[in-house]
C-alpha cells in the first residue's frame, strides 16, 4: 500500500476518499441500530505472478445482495457496481500484499430502525494483520458459550448484518473473560452451531463432519470451499447435527472463515483434542485452501484478478 494505514483510501458512496474524510451521520440507522449488511472478502498476493487475487468475489457479492434483500434495503447499487468499486479502491492504494476488505451497505440519513431508504456503501481494504487474537493464532482453546446462537426464528444468521454480531460479541467476550481464546455456540435446541464469525468442522474416524445449514449457522463461503476441497481429495463428509459431547470426543476440530482461514481447535472446555496439536486432516485442508486462494493450483474459477 502507498499510504499509511490511517490515511489509506476507502470507497464511500461513489468516491474514493482518504479514510479521515470518510464520514457518516452519527444519528443514522447504521450508527444507532447496527442497520447494515456486509461482507469480509480476502485477497491474496501471488509474488511470482505479481497478481492480487480476490477469493470468491462473485459469491461474496451474491451473498451481500441476498442480505440486502432479506434486510429490505432500497439499494441502488448493482452487483456490477459493487464489483467495480471493490477493484477500483484496491487499485487506488496499489496493494501488493494479502488484504482483507470490508464491503458494507448501510442505512444513512436521519431515519429510524425501520428505515429502508438512504442506502450508502463503503469498501475498506486493510492489510491482513488482525488485532483480534482469535484471528492470529496457531490453534485455539475454546469453550462452549452460555449464550445461544441466533436462529431463523428470531434474527436469521443467513443475513450477514452488523446487528447479528452482537450475539457473537457476547459469546466472545465471555470466552476471553474466562481465559479462553474463542467461543463455540450451541443453537436453541442444544446442538453445536458455530463460532463467532466462523464455522466449525470436526474429524471422527477420518470422516469430516460439520453442523448442517439448519443448525443456526451462516451460509459460509469458506465452509462451502472446504466441503468442495474435501470432495476433491476424496475425504468422506457429513453435514448433520453435532452433539456437545461429540465435540469433546472428536479426533480433530477446526474453525474456519474468511478472516481466520482454517485454525485448529486445540481444546474445548479443557478437553484436549488431538493432544492439543493440529491434526493431519486439518493441515491437509489448510494447505489445499492456501494453494487455491493464492492461485497456485492453476484453478482460477474462484479467483478474480485485481491487476
Amino acid at each position: 500500500m502507498k499510504n499509511k494505514i490511517e490515511n489509506r483510501y476507502v470507497w464511500l458512496n461513489g468516491k474514493i476518499v482518504n479514510l479521515q474524510d470518510a464520514k457518516i451521520n452519527v444519528l443514522s440507522p447504521t450508527s444507532q441500530f447496527g442497520a447494515n449488511v456486509f461482507e469480509g472478502i480476502r485477497c491474496y498476493w501471488n509474488e511470482e505472478e505479481q497478481q492480487l487475487y480476490a477469493f470468491r468475489l462473485d459469491d461474496h457479492l451474491n451473498r451481500l445482495q441476498n442480505s440486502i434483500k432479506l434486510f429490505k434495503m432500497d439499494c441502488k447499487y448493482t452487483k456490477g457496481d459493487m464489483k467495480n468499486a471493490f477493484i477500483d479502491v484496491i487499485k487506488a492504494e496499489e496493494y501488493k500484499e494479502n488484504i482483507a476488505v470490508r464491503q458494507t451497505v448501510f442505512l444513512d440519513g436521519f431515519g429510524s430502525w425501520s428505515s429502508k431508504e438512504n442506502v450508502g456503501m463503503f469498501i475498506a481494504p486493510v492489510p491482513k494483520g488482525m488485532p483480534s487474537k482469535e484471528y492470529n493464532s496457531n490453534g485455539l482453546n475454546c469453550c462452549i458459550s452460555s449464550w445461544r446462537r441466533i436462529s431463523d426464528q428470531n434474527l436469521s444468521p443467513r443475513i450477514k448484518c452488523g446487528a447479528n454480531y452482537i450475539n457473537s460479541r457476547m459469546a466472545q467476550l465471555e470466552a476471553w473473560d474466562n481465559g479462553y481464546d474463542c467461543a463455540i455456540f450451541m443453537n436453541d435446541i442444544g446442538k453445536i452451531s458455530e463460532g463467532p464469525g466462523s464455522c466449525l468442522f470436526i474429524v471422527r474416524d477420518n470422516k469430516l463432519i460439520t453442523p448442517s445449514i439448519s443448525s443456526s449457522i451462516l451460509e459460509s463461503i469458506t465452509r462451502d470451499t472446504i466441503i468442495k476441497i474435501a470432495e476433491k481429495i476424496g475425504l468422506e463428509l457429513e453435514e448433520r447435527e453435532v452433539e456437545r459431547t461429540e465435540l469433546y470426543m472428536c479426533d480433530e476440530a477446526f474453525l474456519c472463515g474468511s478472516a481466520m482461514e482454517i485454525t485448529p481447535v486445540f481444546s474445548v472446555d479443557k478437553y484436549l483434542i488431538n493432544e492439543g496439536k493440529q491434526g493431519k486432516i486439518t493441515k491437509k485442508l489448510h494447505e489445499e485452501y492456501l494453494n487455491i486462494v493464492t492461485g497456485k493450483t492453476g484453478d482460477s474459477k474462484w479467483l478474480t484478478k485485481i491487476y
